[in-house]
Parts: C-alpha cells; sequence; structure tokens
C-alpha cells in the first residue's frame, strides 16, 4: 500500500515537470522566433536603404551625365560655332555695299565658306547626340560601324556578329542600347590593354542579349557592384543607370580560363514594346 501511495503521488509530479518544460520550450520557441523576426525586419530596412541608396547615386549620376553634355554641347556652340558665326558676320557688315564689287564678291565667298564650316560643326555635334547611321539604319548597323572603325584603326581587332535581331527597338532604346556599348568599349580602348574585342547579339526567350569579350584587363561583377557605390566611376554609373531605364541587367564576367572577360548584357523584350 504504501509503494502505491508513492507512486501515484510521483506521477502528479512527473506530469507538472513535464508541463512545465513544455512551457519553457514553448516560450523559448517564441522569444526565438520574436527575436529572429525583428532581425530579419533589421536586414531588410537595412537592403531597402542600401538600395535607396544605390539609386540615388544612380539618379545623381544621370543627371550629371545629362548636365556635362549640356555644358560639352554649350562649349562646343560657345568656344567653336560662336566665333565662326562671329567672323562670317564680319565680313557681311553694313560697309560690304560700300566695297568694290571684286571685294564684295570675295567677303560674300568667304562669308559663305566660314557659314559652311560652322553648318558642319554643328552637323557633328548633332550627329554625337543621335548618329545617322543609328538612326536611320538600326542598332546592328550602328555598332558593327563602330567596330570596324575600330579595327580599321590598326590599334586591336575587333569585331561585331548579330544573329538574332530582326525587329529594330524603338530609336531612344536603341540610343541607350548603342551609348552602353560605346561607354563600355571606350572603357576597353583606354584601360584594358586588349588585343581583340568582340561583339556578338542573340535573343533566347524574352531576352535580347549583347556580350562583349576582350582579352585585356578587366573587372568582374562584384568589382562592377562596389565602383558603383563609390563617388567614383562615373561612366559606370552612366551604365547602370541607362541599364535600369530598359529593365536589363549588366554582368561582368572573367572565363574559367581567365585568358578574357565578358560583359553581359540582358535586356527584356517586353520593356522595348
Amino acid at each position: 500500500m504504501f509503494i502505491l501511495q508513492v507512486q501515484s503521488d510521483g506521477i502528479p509530479r512527473l506530469m507538472f515537470l513535464g508541463t512545465l518544460a513544455m512551457l519553457i520550450l514553448a516560450i523559448g520557441i517564441i522569444v526565438f522566433v520574436i527575436f529572429h523576426q525583428r532581425k530579419v525586419i533589421r536586414y531588410q530596412m537595412q537592403m531597402k536603404q542600401l538600395e535607396s541608396e544605390k539609386q540615388q547615386i544612380l539618379l545623381n549620376a544621370s543627371i550629371r551625365f545629362q548636365e556635362e553634355e549640356r555644358q560639352r554641347i554649350a562649349a562646343d556652340l560657345h568656344d567653336d560655332a560662336g566665333p565662326l558665326l562671329a567672323t562670317a558676320r564680319l565680313y557681311l557688315n553694313e560697309n560690304l555695299v560700300n566695297q568694290e564689287k571684286a571685294q564684295q564678291l570675295q567677303s560674300i565667298l568667304s562669308a559663305k565658306q566660314i557659314i559652311d564650316d560652322a553648318i558642319l560643326l554643328i552637323r557633328n555635334i548633332s550627329h554625337s547626340l543621335m548618329p545617322p547611321t543609328l538612326k536611320n539604319f538600326g542598332l546592328e548597323s550602328a555598332t558593327t560601324d563602330l567596330f570596324q572603325k575600330i579595327s580599321g584603326s590598326g590599334s586591336l581587332n575587333a569585331s561585331a556578329r548579330f544573329h538574332d535581331y530582326r525587329e529594330r527597338l524603338k530609336v531612344d532604346q536603341e540610343l541607350l542600347v548603342f551609348r552602353i556599348i560605346q561607354e563600355l568599349v571606350n572603357n576597353i580602348l583606354k584601360h584594358s590593354q586588349a588585343g581583340f574585342i568582340h561583339l556578338t547579339q542573340n535573343a533566347n526567350g524574352n531576352y535580347i542579349y549583347l556580350r562583349l569579350h576582350h582579352d585585356g584587363k578587366g573587372i568582374v561583377q562584384s568589382e562592377f557592384e562596389k565602383l558603383n557605390q563609390t563617388s567614383h566611376g562615373l561612366g559606370l554609373k552612366n551604365i547602370a543607370s541607362r541599364m535600369k531605364v530598359l529593365g536589363g541587367r549588366i554582368y561582368f564576367e572573367i572565363d574559367s580560363s581567365r585568358t578574357y572577360y565578358k560583359i553581359t548584357l540582358e535586356i527584356p523584350k517586353q520593356s522595348l514594346a
């Protein structure tokens, strides 16, 4: 009877201890979940802040690029076109009617030549804003022409090949893509000491891909992202801001053989409609 009494008293105690252990475990799980959620929320807030800062950097880079373009155009017009037109005006002043016929003819011819030079200058400025080959014949022709000119200079072997570009993009979209290619090529020519540069184009599903290969010095994606977080590398920020407008992505890689670098532009077709 005594043994049965002890056993019957032990059962409630075991139940109490088990319940207490389960309660402590439940409280521990709840506390862990709360702290984990807070940690996740803090991490998400940090990521949003970093993304916001990145977008601000890209926006500032785009604004700065546009301002530099305006200043360059203003400088070209002021320093080059302005003096030409002012000189032409000197030849066509009010004293022209008082000159002899031969001198009048010479002044008119001189003024005409100067005006022709001013027209050519303004045309060149216009072409720098929208290359005529791009406007009239499209991205493929403009890019191929760019690479032929580079190859023709003899500085390095350059080529471009489009495999699947049947329908032209909108003019402003083609200009964005062409400016990105120009910036990338310019960086390669200035900094990489490459012996060759080759561009290919193809399409896969809902994406258009442009790939630049070169055998010079280059960067990988982590370096590109790092440069975009700093105040340096304005050219790369311009590339990133243009890719954002296109709704695309850009990837910087080194081949597994480590003999050449590859830059891939991934542009969704739906953003180009």
